[in-house]
């Protein structure tokens, strides 16, 4: 029985799991989006998020230089780890969690393993757009308030005392006529 086994064994050994798991992670913060299995998409999130929220956690010079230690003896790679703590670490850094996105892509043709796109989210620029209009416009459910109302009303005087000299010439014109 698997009674409290909550970790994804992947039908692999622990070495060779961890491997897979650091080169899936490794992949990840390179290109910013893979697409892999549903299973191994998963495993990864669990893996990669800590790994991120590492770089938050800053205090001090010697706290930024452990974390970059603690997230090497995970990657093993010096330029992710630069790339995480230089590139992704400013680009999440109001973000409290949920650092990935999985989007499942449907079965695979040779052997029909489910596929899934696992992505950073905030290196979407689809979602990213769509998400500063979103902070930029307020709504509430009140009326909008005199104070801005009254520029507004101040504009709408000023184009209806330009129209209708605008409309003068062309009566002008027809009288020529």
């Amino acid at each position: 029985m698997r009674h409290g086994d909550k970790i994804n064994n992947l039908s692999r050994t622990a070495s060779h799991r961890k491997a897979l798991l650091k080169n899936l992670a490794n992949a990840l913060i390179t290109n910013k989006r893979i697409v892999t299995t549903l299973a191994k998409a998963k495993a990864l999130r669990t893996y990669v998020e800590p790994l991120i929220t590492k770089t938050k956690k800053a205090d001090s010079k010697e706290q930024i230089s452990h974390n970059h230690r603690l997230v090497f003896s995970h990657l093993q790679n010096k330029e992710v780890v630069k790339e995480l703590f230089t590139v992704v670490a400013p680009k999440v850094a109001g973000r409290p969690g949920g650092y990935t996105r999985i989007i499942k892509l449907g079965k695979r043709v040779g052997d029909n393993a489910e596929t899934a796109l696992i992505e950073l989210v905030d290196f979407n620029e689809v979602y990213v757009k769509g998400t500063d209009k979103a902070e930029t416009t307020r709504r509430t459910r009140r009326g909008r308030s005199k104070k801005a109302d009254a520029p507004a009303k101040a504009e709408e005087t000023k184009q209806e005392a330009a129209s209708p000299a605008e409309e003068a010439p062309a009566e002008e014109t027809k009288a020529a006529e």
